[in-house]
């Protein structure tokens, strides 16, 4: 389908948005996959009227479409020449809610995290969940029939689905519901010119069929794996009352799961719900020393009643070691595991939990099988250790090298009787190949995530992605599984429905896509007529790329385009605010893809890679979509692939001011503290200006926003009035006790104090209440000279003049800085920058002490808690009134470094009270709230 000019009436037409530029089709060129294809237009439909018309224009020009939520598919369903129709952004309400049913009614953009929300006070909940259930889309998993950590006791999307309100390829509506032997006689007794009638009548014929009813129980993955998703659910369908007289009602709905968009538009879909149960829980770490331990154990796990087992292998686990996020969720590991089974355990108490645990460890031990089994009840405790397994496909990506995690068998189910033979197999398959893979997910049910390591851009890795696949679908086919367990069949696997369910029932899945949809309408290629899975790869083949030039040195991503690529596509960045975490705050902002982390790696990577220009970074549309990263760093610590876009945009910038030169706005900004120097000389005077409307607009300020005014004396000023040493002159009157303490100053040691740029010049009351304190606890505070953090360039994207700034504060702190006698910071931004961007920019000279003098920075409150530990400081140094304190966290710190030693010394006072509110992003991020 080529682009139209009558996209521009199309587009006056609808209440949604349509759009046809060169970015937005880039960031629906792929989704979490290894796929990319240009779609010619992407549509937000905002009601069923304008889902009419985007197919009606589509259908009219022999075009296609392709449903999208939030686009989590690892296999490549939601990428396509089409019309892509992201439904996240509108068509995402709660309709109809009946509690005492037990059911609810939702549009298909119904994320499953906020659904679960909404339920949540009625005791309720979608059973199915899976590890994006804080991003995907019930749309996306009716079209993936998804599953979650729990499908041994909620089954899949299929067996909660009750009904579906669809559009047809023809544009009229079908509801579709369970229906007994004479409501679907009926439904087959219908106007024959009506194409529901002819859908009911196309599967009548069908699964009435002796032969085809044969084929379909002979050849489909064996009935009693409950992870089954290859092709059409014929299967579901045969086994009910209009063809076996069993007394199942047939529901249609069941074959629109994992149907993956390929035959009906769902505007609303039915759910039953499950209620949240009053039981405890308990989860048991089992650990082992190698991965058949771990998957012979299971079946021990299962005898005893589990309510879901999941595994970790420790490829996994290392990952985590180098993610900010999940290295805080390691508590639980000990030692070097090879595997790690999580067993969750639903008692009515917790000693049944316990007992439960004990003997599910002795059958365990017994057997020869695992060495350290501990047990946690505590929620939050568990809930980390959840997160972490989460992670999981992204913290693969954190892989050192070329080769990275790739979803090509990653998605395998046997029965779990089989699964210690098959995995056996497995491993015997991934040898052939030579490969190395990661182990993980759920292996209750008889899948594991098999995500060997593989690098797409060489066409030798390429070629051993495809035989693997069709060797593995040889083996699967042989225990009689299942090649896709959850993530569905999209264009990855479709080429392989052939061997797995037979050439017939291949033929009757291709009658059916016809039937329904006669004029390939609904996301065609994926299922059935599937291209070869080597075809419409993301990246080319044969392609490398090198930038000189660069500031940053990159170290473990080779350079800024494999630091992009390091964007899985999995979409963690597009939660929204009723989740929780601050990434991504613009995405929170406004739910639109081009606001999100994902969207400007994608939009990077894919001018880096496929530019036509001189200079690959000479991109405007690089700069629009970068523009507003608010480069709070969010991404650096709950991005599970460590995608760090402050960095990729500090990066960029600076090459495209080379080519463009620096706006005003942005020049003025970064150098802001250096012309705050001669500002301070007529204080008075540049306070009055810059708060003036007429400041405001020259530099692109808000009227409304208040500038920061100087100080009325800086903090240095106030330092050598106070007698504070330089770290060069030792001021002989910081002797003798502070007021106030018995503790001489000096006693407890000696501190560094950075005065940053903005505590210096805006904030010194700040500071100098910070030097006060620390000495009434009895440290010696010096203010070393030291040049400003460098964070407004940084900011701003001049960071080549940061990178000097960085190099002058290493060379003065690196011989006074120990950990002993540490630098101590009050602004976040400016410290962290010593731990973040500091040893990435020093360069190989000056890397080792970049390091130590990082090693040895320190916020305020890391040092007070540091103190505390070493007993050095106690409640009785404080106030003992009561007070409540609500805190704010920092974005910078809480990505970085964390806001818990805040909350722990806000919370030495013996009757404070602290609260961290769940709160996202402030707004202001440096200069942006301006």
């Amino acid at each position: 389908m080529k682009k139209d000019p009558l996209f521009d009436t199309l587009r006056k037409e609808l209440k949604g948005d349509l759009y046809t530029d060169h970015i937005q089709r880039i960031l629906y060129a792929t989704d979490a996959s290894a796929y990319r294809e240009m779609p010619v237009a992407v549509t937000r439909p905002a009601c069923v009227d304008d889902i009419k018309k985007i197919l009606a224009f589509a259908r009219a020009r022999g075009g296609s479409v392709i449903p999208r939520g939030a686009g989590t598919s690892l296999a490549g369903q939601v990428v396509g020449p089409g019309i892509v129709m992201d439904i996240s952004r509108h068509l995402n309400h709660i309709l109809e809610f009946n509690a005492e049913e037990r059911w609810v009614r939702v549009e298909p953009g119904v994320v499953l995290g906020e659904l679960n929300r909404y339920l949540a006070p009625h005791r309720l909940q979608f059973g199915p969940e899976t590890s994006t259930a804080d991003r995907c889309c019930m749309g996306g998993m009716l079209g993936n029939n998804s599953c979650g950590a729990h499908s041994l006791i909620h089954g899949s999307v299929r067996d909660h689905i009750l009904e579906i309100d669809a559009i047809l390829s023809d544009g009229s509506e079908a509801h579709f519901c369970a229906l007994t032997t004479d409501e679907f006689s009926a439904r087959c007794d219908g106007d024959p010119a009506l194409l529901e009638t002819k859908i009911y009548r196309n599967l009548r014929d069908m699964l009435s069929d002796p032969r085809n009813a044969m084929e379909i129980r002979k050849e489909y993955p064996h009935p009693d794996l409950r992870r089954r998703n290859n092709g059409y659910a014929l299967d579901a369908l045969l086994e009910t009352d209009p063809f076996t007289g069993n007394g199942e009602k047939i529901n249609v709905c069941r074959l629109l799961a994992g149907s993956e968009g390929t035959l009906a538009f769902t505007i609303s879909m039915k759910l039953n719900l499950v209620p949240v149960t009053d039981d405890r829980t308990g989860l048991l770490c089992a650990h082992f020393s190698s991965l058949q331990d771990a998957v012979r154990a299971n079946i021990i796990a299962l005898k005893h009643m589990p309510a879901a087992v999941e595994l970790i292998d420790d490829y996994i686990l290392n990952c985590t070691k180098d993610n900010i996020e999940q290295n805080r969720n390691r508590f639980f590991v000990s030692g070097d595991p090879k595997t790690i089974l999580l067993i969750e355990i639903i008692r009515p108490t917790i000693s049944e939990i316990e007992a439960t645990a004990e003997a599910m460890e002795k059958d365990m031990r017994a057997a020869g099988y695992g060495y350290h089994f501990p047990l946690y009840t505590a929620a939050d405790e568990m809930a980390r250790v959840w997160e972490l397994r989460k992670a999981g496909l992204g913290v693969l990506l954190n892989i050192p090298g070329r080769r990275k995690s790739v979803q090509v068998i990653e998605d395998t189910a046997v029965l779990p009787d089989l699964f210690p033979e098959y995995i056996e197999e497995a491993a015997g398959v991934l040898e052939k190949h030579g490969l190395s893979c990661a182990y993980y997910a759920h292996i209750a049910t008889g899948e594991l995530h098999l995500s060997p390591l593989l690098d797409l851009k060489d066409p030798d890795d390429i070629r051993t992605f495809h035989g693997l696949a069709e060797d593995m679908a040889g083996l699967i086919k042989k225990y009689r599984g299942s090649l896709s367990g959850e993530h569905g069949d999209g264009r990855l696997r479709g080429e392989f429905i052939p061997l797995m369910l037979g050439p017939h029932n291949y033929a009757l899945l291709k009658e059916l896509k016809k039937t329904w949809d006669p004029y390939g309408l609904f996301n065609p290629g994926k299922i059935t007529d599937t291209p070869p899975m080597t075809e419409s790869l993301r990246y080319p083949a044969g392609e490398r790329r090198s930038f000189p030039g660069q500031v940053f040195t990159f170290p473990e991503e080779e350079g800024i385009l494999y630091a992009a690529e390091k964007c899985s596509g999995s979409a963690d960045c597009r939660k929204s605010s009723l989740i929780g975490g601050t990434m991504c705050p613009t995405f929170m902002a406004t739910r639109d893809e081009d606001k999100s982390t994902r969207a400007r790696a994608n939009i990077l990577r894919e001018y880096l890679t496929r530019s036509d220009r001189k200079d690959p970074f000479d991109h405007e549309e690089i700069y629009r979509v970068m523009d507003l990263c608010l480069s709070c760093k969010a991404c650096k610590a709950e991005c599970p692939s460590n995608v760090d876009v402050a960095k990729l945009k500090a990066e960029f910038l600076q090459h495209y001011y080379d080519i463009h030169h620096v706006p005003f706005r942005a020049w003025l900004i970064a150098w802001l503290p250096r012309l705050y120097m001669p500002g301070m000389m007529i204080r008075p005077l540049t306070n009055l200006i810059t708060g003036t409307a007429l400041f405001k607009r020259l530099i692109g300020f808000s009227v409304k926003r208040p500038i920061p005014a100087l100080s009325p004396v800086t903090l240095r000023a106030w330092g050598r009035r106070h007698g504070l040493g330089n770290g060069e002159n030792r001021s002989e009157s910081m002797s003798g006790s502070a007021k106030g303490t018995d503790d001489a100053i000096g006693s407890k040691g000696t501190v560094y104090l950075f005065a940053d740029e903005f505590t210096n010049y805006n904030e010194s009351d700040i500071g100098i209440k910070a030097v006060m304190l620390l000495e009434r606890l009895g440290y010696e505070v010096i203010i070393p000279r030291h040049r400003e953090s460098g964070r407004t360039f940084l900011s701003k994207g001049l960071i080549r003049s940061a990178r000097k700034i960085a190099v002058r504060n290493i060379l003065i702190l690196r011989d006074v800085i120990t950990e002993e006698r540490p630098l101590v910071g009050i602004e976040p931004s400016a410290l962290l920058a010593f731990r973040d961007e500091y040893p990435e920019m020093a360069g190989k000279a000056l890397e080792a002490d970049a390091q130590r003098l990082a090693s040895a920075a320190l916020l305020i409150e890391e040092f007070i808690c540091r103190e505390i530990d070493r007993g050095n400081i106690s409640p009785d140094c404080f106030t003992d009134r009561p007070a409540k304190v609500l805190l704010h966290g920092h974005c910078q710190q809480k990505a970085i470094a964390s806001t818990a030693p805040t909350i722990r010394m806000l919370s030495l006072p013996v009757n404070y009270t602290v609260e961290e509110i769940n709160d996202g992003c402030c707004g202001m991020a440096g200069a942006f709230g301006y």
